[in-house]
């Protein structure tokens, strides 16, 4: 298996394991929901047996508000914990992403595999590659070599480094069109893979009451 395929199965796990975790926390805080809403709606039945009509009116009004105060609490405590969710998978991907920028020959391939990806995107523009400072004194004496290796073809590698953890991006010769694919750039992507999952499947707003529901 290629280093990309572990990359893009990392990111599919860490994906899978946020939608996990919003599950069971977003279960917890349906079952609050529902135990305040038996708790309330006792109260409510003592009360309709010794007030008056007024009485279970003015209850019933009370009974209302409390279950929306409630309901909106746990609506912020839910968005809390979704972007709790998002951070804590995204900065473990950064973290796995940044000690493989480090890893030497696994990470020099896997930038191989990248240009060749950008270029094949860019085709027939000239391609002109970005590297950041590290990345630019590791490859830039053999820059012909790397791009060989790499069955990218003829590549103009700029000299001047880009503000990036790792990876690479590839532009035409006019700036006009870029493929990104430094670290950055791929973090952003997950994180709102990640944003989406969890928005559009487990905190999805029921139309007809207003409750969260999965």
């Amino acid at each position: 298996m290629n280093t990309l395929s572990q990359s893009e199965e990392l990111e599919a796990a860490l994906i899978d394991r946020a939608a996990t975790e919003s599950r069971r926390l977003l279960a917890d805080a349906r079952r609050m929901h529902d135990e305040m809403l038996a708790e309330a709606a006792a109260r409510i039945r003592a009360r309709e047996q010794r007030e008056t009509r007024v009485a279970r009116e003015q209850a019933d009004r009370l009974f209302r508000q409390r279950v929306q105060a409630g309901e909106m609490r746990l609506k912020r405590e839910i968005e809390w914990l979704r972007w709790r969710l998002v951070h804590e998978a995204v900065a473990a991907a950064e973290d796995r992403f940044r000690h493989l920028a480090e890893a030497g020959d696994d990470y020099l391939a896997l930038l191989g595999r990248f240009l060749a990806s950008a270029v094949e995107a860019l085709a027939p523009a000239t391609p002109v590659a970005e590297l950041n400072a590290r990345d630019l004194q590791r490859v830039g004496g053999r820059w012909q070599a790397f791009c060989s290796g790499a069955d990218a073809g003829t590549v103009e590698l700029s000299q001047q480094p880009i503000d990036c953890t790792g990876g690479i991006r590839v532009r035409d010769g006019g700036d006009t069109v870029r493929v990104d694919y430094t670290i950055e750039a791929r973090l952003d992507r997950m994180q709102e893979a990640i944003r989406q999952i969890i928005a559009g499947r487990l905190f999805q707003p029921a139309a007809s009451t207003g409750q969260i529901v999965p």
